[in-house]
Formats: structure tokens, sequence, C-alpha cells
């Protein structure tokens, strides 16, 4: 279970009054006695994409942590002003070198990235457009590989329960 209360702000970040909790929205929230300002404990937005060469699929190994040297499908979080379309293509450019075009929306999970960070993540299967496949940005190596034989363990449940919808998939059986 996630530790909320480790992530709200003990004084208002407005009007720096210390913060209270109330009920707002059937749920209780830390709200602002002075100006009414509510903290929501969204979860952080994110996009990637499955690509897959043949029978492969691509994946990038991680760089940095959290999950360091492990590996997952291409993926990030959004920027504040940019579509989410757009993260899923920067991501992939950023990580492969590999410019896509999004050709479906493949799925949308909810996970928590390492210590507690709420995150929803859009996957979009994409097809190569060009580029040269070289890591990048947070990876530091990045390959096609078959499903049944990856290169080591996958970082994010999110990304094994992609993973495992996409053989689904392939295999010509009902995925979602």
């Amino acid at each position: 279970m996630i530790d909320a209360g480790r992530h709200v702000f003990k004084s208002c970040p407005h009007c720096r009054t210390p913060m209270e909790n109330r009920p707002e929205g059937g749920v209780d929230r830390p709200v602002c006695p002075g100006c009414g300002f509510v903290q929501y404990l969204n979860p952080a937005p994110g996009a990637g994409c499955i690509l897959v060469r043949e029978d492969r699929v691509c994946l990038v190994r991680r760089r940095f942590e959290p999950k360091k040297g492990l590996w997952c499908l291409p993926t990030g979080f959004m920027e504040w002003d940019e579509d989410v379309r757009d993260t899923a293509r920067r991501e992939v450019l950023e990580e492969t070198g590999l410019e896509v075009e999004l050709t479906e929306l493949f799925g949308v999970e909810s996970g928590v990235l390492p210590p507690d960070i709420p995150i929803l993540v859009v996957f979009y299967l994409a097809r190569e457009t060009g580029g040269n496949l070289e890591a990048g940005d947070d990876a530091d190596e990045v390959g096609f590989f078959r499903l049944n034989d990856l290169p080591g363990p996958i970082a994010f449940a999110a990304h094994r329960r992609v993973l495992a919808k996409l053989g689904r998939k392939l295999a010509g059986e009902e995925y979602p």
C-alpha cells in the first residue's frame, strides 16, 4: 500500500497555512483552511510504445534507478504541455533512436514506481518509420527479443502485464 501521507504538503503552497485533512469529494484530502487549496494525490501519467519486428519486441535496459539494470518497454512520463501520443513517440526516440508511428492503443496500466509513486501508463503499438537503433537517454542497452527469450527480469509489473497481453495477441488468442 502507498503511504499517501508522505506526499502531503505540510503547509499550503499558496498561502503557507498548515494543511488539514478534510472530506473532499467523498475522500479525506489535504485542504488548506486559509485559502481552500485542495491537494489531490493523483497518479503521474506516462506513455510508451510496443515495437515488434517479426516476432521480437523492443526492450530497453534501465540506466538509472529505480530498477537500474532491468529491462522494460520504452516508456516515460508526460511533460506538462505534451499530448500523450507525443510522449510515447518522444520516449521511443530518446531511448531507442527510432522514429515511430502509433498504430493502435494497446492498453492502459496502473502501477507504482518505487518507492511509492502511483503511475498510469498508456501503451501504444507502433511501427518504425526511421532512425537507427541505439540506446540513449535513460537506457544503456536496447534490442529486440522474442517473448519466450527475454534478456532478463522485466522491471515493472505493468510492463509484464503488457508483454503477456502481447504474447496472447501474437499467438492469435483473445488478448483484452
